[in-house]
């Protein structure tokens, strides 16, 4: 059995869903638990690169980061997110083009610390609760740059 997947088909092109992916500064306006952005390796998303940002309500948010463990520009990123104690996770992100715009699948599994302990079976309707809800937020932010919106 795979990681947890969940999947989206959002109507705009994946160079559109790839900028929102490459530009690491929009990270916790669609990653749910992330919270506020540090700090943006130059390099991002290069492999090895990171995200600088803290997750969990203020005042109690914890300082942690992302490091990218492969890109395929445009298509595929694969990434360690940390949420120290909570543990760690890879996620993998990947696009596609479809007729109507993007899929885009996101598989996300636990692989240190308490999250780790919990059984798959246990996991996977909270990440997917969890990863559902972060599509339609990148959903949103890819159809509103692809609009004309935003900043």
């Amino acid at each position: 059995m795979g990681p947890p997947e969940t999947t989206t088909e959002i109507p705009v092109g994946p160079e559109t869903v790839w900028a929102v992916l490459q530009d690491g500064w929009l990270y916790p306006l669609w990653v749910v638990g992330a919270t506020h952005m540090r700090d943006v390796d130059d390099d991002w998303p290069a492999v090895g690169s990171r995200l600088h940002h803290s997750v969990g309500p203020w005042p109690l948010q914890l300082g942690d980061s992302t490091e990218v463990l492969d890109v395929d520009p445009g298509r595929m990123l694969s990434l360690h997110a940390r949420a120290w104690p909570f543990g760690t996770a890879r996620v993998v992100i990947t696009l596609e083009p479809t007729a109507r715009g993007c899929r885009v699948r996101l598989a996300e599994e636990a692989d240190r610390g308490l999250g780790w302990l919990v059984p798959t079976v246990v996991q996977a309707p909270l990440i997917e609760t969890r990863n559902t809800e972060a599509l339609r937020r990148l959903t949103d932010i890819a159809t509103g740059r692809a609009d004309g919106g935003g900043c």
